[in-house]
């Protein structure tokens, strides 16, 4: 078995390493024979410690990563989240790699943003407004600058002294940001990114401009919700896995008639991406097991020197 700590995955991991192996994987998950099967969400015996497990199969790859969230952590010092992928081998059903990746899966998530939002986003897209001041939102903030050329990163959060040390923490990585208030920021923006765990939505339809790109990554179980419903109406859906975006991801607030298209498809030429310059987009990004295992794979050819190690 292949045993990659968290130490060895986090020395390893980059951005660019990210944004290929998740394009790879959304492609693989329109491909057939591709599978995703049920999340299952679970907790600890705290019950506000909280997992969940996402599993699935492609042509070369099966496993699921668990992802945990113990707030229990803040007492002992350590991180509320990890993450751990398992990619079972194909030959014996047993453990062929395990891969420690709490630091690579900040790299996936804002990867899928990143990947979706260069097919979608106008190509002068400059104005990013960024809600969240977490963690993860400074990956989402610091992936979207790889892909276009920002002039402002509007920042929009809750408590208004984090909000500014988060804008001053990405001014300090070379970003421009500020922090705004959401009207002000959404109204601006060509690029929105929700990077929060919201279960209403935070801002109105009628802010958002012609054009402008909408990428919804905090919605990943049922009762969460980042976006107006109304906006689904007039714009153009797509997501990681359609029938799972509709269950536990942003659309399930788009009403029973939403047909959101796998992203990977728009990727493959299949599917037609941006039609014009004034469409608006939304990508919802609920989370899928490929992107987990195809980061693994990534990860551990890279250690292998070979480019195509064997699990």
């Amino acid at each position: 078995m292949i045993l990659i700590t968290e130490a060895e995955s986090s020395a390893i991991v980059t951005p660019e390493l990210a944004f290929v192996a998740v394009g790879e994987a959304f492609i693989a998950a329109t491909t057939p024979g591709a599978a995703s099967f049920p999340v299952v969400i679970g907790h600890g015996s705290d019950p506000q410690n909280r997992f969940t497990i996402k599993s699935a199969s492609g042509a070369e790859l099966a496993g699921l990563k668990v992802g945990a969230y113990f707030p229990t952590n803040d007492a002992r010092g350590l991180p509320r989240h990890a993450s751990t992928i398992v990619l079972i081998d194909q030959t014996t059903g047993r453990i062929g790699a395990l891969v420690e990746g709490s630091a690579v899966n900040c790299y996936r998530t804002a990867a899928a943003d990143a990947v979706a939002t260069d097919a979608l986003a106008r190509p002068d897209a400059e104005t990013l407004a960024l809600f969240g001041t977490g963690h993860q939102a400074a990956y989402e903030a610091q992936a979207i600058a790889r892909i276009r050329k920002l002039s402002r990163v509007l920042v929009v959060g809750r408590d208004p002294a984090r909000t500014e040390a988060f804008a001053e923490k990405l001014r300090s990585s070379g970003l421009p940001a500020e922090a705004a208030e959401a009207e002000t920021a959404v109204r601006a923006a060509d690029i929105i990114v929700t990077a929060t765990t919201a279960t209403a939505p935070l801002f109105e339809a009628a802010w958002i401009q012609p054009g402008t790109h909408i990428s919804s990554m905090g919605s990943d179980s049922q009762g969460k919700q980042e976006l107006p419903a109304d906006v689904f109406r007039d714009a153009r859906l797509f997501c990681d896995l359609p029938e799972q975006s509709v269950r536990i991801g942003e659309f399930q607030h788009a009403g029973p008639e939403a047909t959101p298209t796998a992203i990977g498809s728009v990727l493959s030429g299949d599917a037609l991406g941006r039609g014009h310059a004034s469409e608006i987009t939304i990508f919802d990004s609920s989370g899928i097991s490929l992107q987990d295992l195809h980061m693994a794979k990534a990860i551990i050819d890279h250690q292998a020197g070979s480019g195509a190690a064997k699990i």
